[in-house]
């Protein structure tokens, strides 16, 4: 765990120190973020925080493989995949950023990188079910692999809407995922040194170095530099862990645990993937691309109700951390009625604070009074 910690510290401290130096990069090639009808945001905001993020993940792994236990996780190419992906996506991003590529260049060059993965190792070999695993043929397996790659990364790009919103999010989903794979590893003595494990560490302090630049208001953003590269990083983990994991090492009596292992990065990854395929549903039923942008995603949604902009960040992170630490926290106590009838309970309440913004509004007032 202590390898870990430090691993995710030097991707923090590297991405924080970097992100102000891309931001004067950004401002000198005039990479910034037009006021456009569907955005938030104001005034032009420098992007390319992607290239802070990706030099903070190179650092933290070239720490790690220099550390005692975690260098045993570069055996594998799985991290030299990420790391040929995401210099593939970032590059791509950087591009878009400041020439504003089509769609269809952006979705080629995601399709390349996840290629990049697969011949590196990082693929579905099979799907863990309760007593049974359905091995994954190349012929179904490769187009899974770079299908839940592409998806991924359009959700996480999807969700860049508003200041702090998808670098929290990540980071919420990434420190989900790396205590799913942990426990694993120490509950089940399994290697603690694992790809999923570290990647999701190494995502978790790229955020974590990002956010104070990013949070509202934003003096820089990601860009779709940054948000390919998360979303390459968490569909990695997902891959890795997933793709990889034996299902009778995690089952018990119970289905519903001998499920996790698929249950696990579908709650992680919820609040994205709800509103990639929302959007998707939303533009092809009036006529439009998939691709198209709108206006209407969960985020614009909550500021439309009332919500200044930073509530309906904090919003969201709460949606998140309520369905990723409920998944993990059943699958570490096992006590799944006790844990879903907290997770319904706050549920509840966060659905009625997120629907009566007036009514917090009157209350305020009040009390200022």
């Amino acid at each position: 765990m202590r390898e870990y910690a430090l691993t995710l510290v030097v991707v923090a401290g590297v991405t924080y120190v970097m992100t102000p130096l891309v931001r004067r990069l950004a401002v000198a090639l005039g990479a910034l973020a037009r006021v456009r009808d569907r955005d938030v945001h104001t005034i032009p905001t420098p992007k390319l925080g992607g290239i802070a993020m990706y030099a903070g993940i190179a650092a933290g792994l070239l720490v790690a493989s220099r550390l005692p236990t975690l260098q045993r996780v570069f055996i594998s190419s799985a991290t030299r995949g990420v790391l040929f992906g995401g210099a593939l996506l970032v590059v791509l991003g950087a591009l878009d950023d400041r020439y504003e590529l089509d769609a269809l260049t952006k979705l080629a060059g995601q399709i390349l990188a996840a290629g990049i993965m697969v011949l590196q190792g990082v693929q579905l070999l099979f799907l863990p079910f309760p007593h049974f695993e359905l091995s994954l043929s190349p012929d179904v397996g490769v187009p899974a692999t770079v299908l839940l790659v592409v998806l991924t990364i359009n959700a996480v790009n999807f969700l860049d809407g508003l200041d702090g919103l998808a670098a929290g999010i990540v980071c919420i989903a990434s420190l989900a995922f790396f205590a799913y794979s942990y426990q694993l590893s120490v509950v089940h003595h399994f290697d603690r040194a694992t790809a999923p494990t570290l990647l999701t560490a190494v995502c978790a302090g790229a955020c974590v170095g990002f956010l104070p630049h990013n949070f509202n208001p934003a003096r820089v953003f990601m860009g779709d530099s940054g948000s390919m590269l998360l979303g390459l990083m968490l569909a990695a983990s997902t891959i890795s862990l997933t793709g990889q994991l034996d299902a009778n090492a995690v089952q018990n009596s119970d289905v519903f645990p001998a499920l996790l292992p698929l249950l696990v990065p579908l709650a992680v990854l919820a609040v994205p993937l709800v509103d990639l395929l929302l959007a998707v549903i939303r533009r092809t039923r009036s006529g439009r691309a998939p691709w198209a942008p709108d206006k209407a995603h969960l985020h614009h949604r909550l500021l439309e109700i009332g919500h200044t902009q930073t509530r309906a960040v904090l919003i969201m992170y709460f949606w998140s951390a309520l369905l990723a630490g409920t998944a993990v926290a059943v699958s570490i106590t096992h006590g799944t009625v006790p844990v879903l009838a907290v997770a319904g309970s706050l549920a509840v309440l966060l659905v009625l604070v997120s629907s009566r913004p007036r009514w917090w509004a009157r209350r305020a007032a009040a009390v200022r009074r």
